[in-house]
């Protein structure tokens, strides 16, 4: 019995070794697996986030594409409104309509360059020309007003010349050339006007025009459709609009001329009034 027993004991000492290895053996083949496993899991898992990005990053440009070409089919969609309805306002009137625009533009710029030549600084101007009156250097005065553009300058030179005489043939030298200065500050301004009235006309003509269109195709077709009033009215409308759209633009620029013109104006009486006290005092300290 005590050998049997001894014998079972030796017997499971053998058996546990081996099974104690071998479990080992399991467990390290486990965690190999396992870290084979982690080892795919993480280029597979950097993969999709790189693909991730890269889709982001299209998806992006795709936007910015897509953007830009909205904005781009917009300006040309608003060129294309524009031209279509230039034709369909019925091209003849609608030409006229830009014809006056251009046309009354081109006065306007014209008035504009030259009133902005026409300023200058004109209480420095006339305390020079005070300086040299007072020191009696007259043709310095003189060349002074040469040397100066300007209606402020022109005037003052007119006085200077007759500085000799009267004062009241002075100031009746004075008031007349500042006339003329003024009628040269006002060229071409009626014809702003000319076209600031006659754009809405031609709008307005083309509205009647486009009513008796319509008018002809009814009688034409015997019988009232929606189609053929609607035709006509469209082209009555978009002359009007035009033509009014061409008034209101050059109405702002012939008020900016206006109130340019009236600056100058002001500066013209103001040195003056000037001038006239200068020559005065010169005359009085001569006397």
């Amino acid at each position: 019995m005590k050998k049997i027993i001894i014998s079972m004991i030796f017997a499971l000492l053998a058996v546990c070794p081996s099974a104690m290895a071998q479990s080992t053996k399991t467990d390290t083949d486990i965690a190999a697996t396992a870290a084979d496993s982690a080892q795919q899991k993480q280029p597979a898992a950097t993969a999709a986030a790189a693909d991730t990005a890269a889709a982001k990053a299209m998806a992006t440009d795709e936007d910015f594409g897509e953007d830009a070409m909205m904005d781009a089919e917009e300006t040309n969609g608003l060129h294309k409104q524009l031209k279509t309805k230039f034709i369909e306002g019925n091209a003849t009137f609608m030409s006229i309509v830009a014809l006056a625009l251009v046309l009354g533009l081109a006065f306007c710029i014209e008035r504009i360059i030259y009133l902005t030549l026409s300023e200058i600084n004109a209480k420095k101007f006339m305390a020079d020309i005070d300086a040299y009156i007072q020191r009696g250097d007259i043709e310095g005065a003189k060349e002074l007003c040469r040397n100066t553009r300007g209606p402020v300058a022109s005037i003052c030179f007119q006085g200077l010349l007759r500085i000799k005489e009267s004062l009241d043939d002075i100031e009746r030298s004075i008031i007349s050339y500042g006339a003329v200065q003024t009628s040269n500050l006002e060229r071409g301004c009626t014809w702003i006007t000319l076209f600031i009235q006659i754009a809405p006309s031609l709008g307005f003509l083309g509205t009647v025009i486009g009513m008796v269109m319509s008018f002809d195709q009814i009688q034409q077709a015997g019988d009232i459709s929606a189609t053929i009033v609607a035709s006509g009215m469209k082209v009555a409308l978009i002359t009007t609009i035009f033509g009014i759209i061409v008034a209101v633009v050059l109405q702002l620029f012939y008020n900016y001329i206006l109130s340019k013109i009236e600056h100058i104006t002001s500066q013209m009486e103001e040195s003056a009034i000037t001038l006239l006290d200068a020559i005065t005092k010169y005359k009085q300290e001569r006397s």
